[in-house]
């Protein structure tokens, strides 16, 4: 089948609206057999509110008003035919984002007497805006208790030492950004949570944050509207939108950052400032930099790093387009370090010049138009693609994407690597020889 042929199962687009504060999004499709929700809750990073909005979700998931026992709470999930649900944490640009998820099965495939969907919309509404309290503030004990579970976290961040190399080079890259903030937020600000000043932080986070409600399934906006309306308690006012991140230029010459923990192999991650943004016309051209970089198995750090000189057991990069950010993540044996950056920086000094072939290239595009056509199999990643877009301030469907990466030409490709800029060097390396 041709890519025409594929596109053209894409029909459905989202449908927009709003109900005070809450921006709805709903995509009515018969494709899938449930609906599947999303509240999407962002708020700029900050020093004082990125723990406590992390530690959040986390103390919402125990339990609501009418379900203040977490064992209530996961039955009442259960009498809903096992409706999933969720939440996950991150960053885009210069937000920390809160996404809670819910898929419940569609009406038409049980016998149940009233909407699953209304019932889903309750319990979600219920989850972000009216939680389990007792005297007029959070339960100390889901407090204390989600405070350690969040701490345990934190601490195995540094287990799994190529995400702590991740997260610490761009902690480096952007130490004066709130980017440098993890989203999960910090151990040291923990303790001075407590059921009361954690309270009074979450009025706060729902009386400023970004809301965005997405419903994919069999539906409408007018339903989804009047449901929305019946289960979400929040503060009033009108839709806050997301502002664009700064981008920033690179250091004038890259900074070298030298960590020393129990390792036996060595992280070598690169921090980059690339200028584009998700929302700029050129973004094209730099994902299929990135793609013919460092994203693929066919790509130039897999191909010449890994494979060819045998230097690393691992080679990529990965692209932030809300933040305008690359970065290149690499495992090598702490004796290669000179060798391995010295051809990474060979990899990127290429680029530069336009050395990409036309195979590479096609093959680029063809794997990422690829991975744009099977969003269009899950309602989540649709959600997801559609998400990126309201963030940016650009509408893009899976179907503009494709056709935008495929009129991009090898000179946009060779600018957008010139544009491209190495602001930071981070080693993790053993403490041999540590002084």
């Amino acid at each position: 089948m041709n890519g025409k042929g594929l596109i053209e199962k894409m029909p459905e687009t989202f449908e927009r609206g709003a109900l005070g504060r809450l921006r709805l999004h709903v995509l009515p499709t018969k494709r899938f057999k449930t609906f599947a929700v999303s509240l999407f809750a962002g708020i700029p990073l900050s020093e004082s509110g990125v723990t406590p909005t992390a530690l959040t979700p986390f103390v919402l998931r125990r339990g609501t008003r009418s379900y203040p026992e977490t064992i209530a709470f996961r039955e009442k999930l259960d009498e809903l035919y096992g409706a999933g649900f969720g939440f996950d944490l991150y960053k885009r640009g210069d937000y920390q984002v809160v996404q809670f998820r819910m898929d419940i099965i569609n009406d038409r495939f049980v016998s149940h007497a009233g909407s699953l969907l209304q019932e889903a919309l309750r319990f979600l509404g219920e989850v972000a805006t009216e939680p389990a309290l007792e005297d007029g503030r959070f339960r100390a004990r889901y407090v204390e208790a989600e405070k350690t579970t969040v701490a345990k976290r934190l601490e195995a961040i540094i287990n799994d030492k190529i995400r702590y190399a991740g997260e610490r080079c761009v902690e480096e890259m952007c130490r004066d950004e709130p980017y440098r903030l993890p989203a999960l937020g910090r151990k040291e600000d923990l303790a001075a949570l407590d059921a009361g000043s954690l309270y009074a932080s979450y009025r706060g986070w729902l009386e400023q944050a970004s809301l965005d409600l997405y419903v994919a399934g069999d539906t409408s906006l007018e339903e989804v509207r009047q449901l929305a309306g019946e289960a979400f308690r929040l503060p009033a006012g009108d839709p806050a939108g997301y502002a664009p991140a700064r981008t920033r230029p690179a250091r004038s010459e890259a900074q070298t950052i030298v960590e020393r923990l129990d390792v036996g192999q060595g992280k070598l991650n690169l921090g980059l400032r690339t200028g584009t943004l998700y929302g700029s016309e050129d973004y094209p051209a730099l994902l299929l930099y990135n793609g013919l970089l460092g994203a693929f198995p066919h790509s130039k750090l897999f191909v010449n790093v890994r494979e060819k000189a045998s230097l690393a057991y691992y080679a990529s990069s990965r692209l932030d387009g809300h933040k305008g950010l690359m970065t290149i993540q690499s495992g090598i044996e702490i004796a290669n370090y000179g060798k391995a950056l010295d051809i990474i920086r060979e990899q990127l000094a290429a680029m530069e010049r336009g050395e990409f072939g036309e195979e590479d290239l096609a093959r680029t595009k063809a794997m990422l138009s690829n991975q744009l056509r099977e969003i269009d199999d899950s309602a989540f990643e649709r959600i997801g693609f559609d998400f990126h877009s309201v963030m940016a301030g650009k509408e893009r469907t899976g179907e503009q994407m494709i056709q935008e990466l495929e009129a991009v030409t090898p000179d946009q490709i060779t600018a957008a690597a010139r544009a491209v800029k190495l602001d930071t060097i981070y080693f993790l390396r053993d403490r041999k020889g540590e002084g």
